[in-house]
């Protein structure tokens, strides 16, 4: 212990080394936040057979608006024609589900019926943005506050 405080001491008065600590600091930083953000986009999946690495979205689109349902299956079919099926015409899978939530204000539990929709991204550079619109296009159509986008990757073959 008592080496260490020698180097301290000189660490703070070289103004110079100081800095140069500073900035090793801050790229030891970026270099954790670069390689943090990379691992978790790029995790390692070991694939088999015919199976590819692919991002895989699932959406969840909860069908009340206040405490009433106000996205029948006919309206929501209509949504999934309009909107999602002309953005990934590849493909998607559709579920009903049963959504909870706790509202912000009341603090309340609230519960409501769902959808849930997987689709298989193609990898194109505008996948995000078909996404986002269909999310704009949902919370518009049906005054919704918010759509849960979870994307993973996955290993798929089809």
């Amino acid at each position: 212990m008592g080496t260490d405080l020698p180097a301290k001491r000189h660490a703070k008065s070289n103004p110079k080394r100081r800095i140069l600590d500073a900035f090793r600091l801050c790229l030891l930083a970026l270099a954790l936040t670069i390689t943090g953000t990379a691992g978790v986009r790029a995790q390692t999946l070991s694939c088999h057979g015919a199976q590819r690495v692919r991002q895989v979205a699932e959406l969840l689109f909860g069908r009340d608006v206040g405490r009433r349902l106000a996205v029948s299956e006919s309206a929501w079919m209509r949504f999934v024609n309009r909107e999602i099926t002309p953005r990934f015409p590849d493909g998607l899978t559709v579920s009903n589900a049963y959504g909870q939530w706790r509202d912000g204000a009341s603090g309340t539990i609230l519960h409501e019926p769902a959808k849930r929709v997987e689709i298989v991204l193609p990898g194109a550079a505008d996948d995000q943005d078909r996404l986002d619109a269909i999310v704009a296009a949902y919370k518009r159509d049906f005054h919704q506050q918010s759509v849960a986008v979870i994307v993973r990757p996955a290993c798929v073959s089809f």
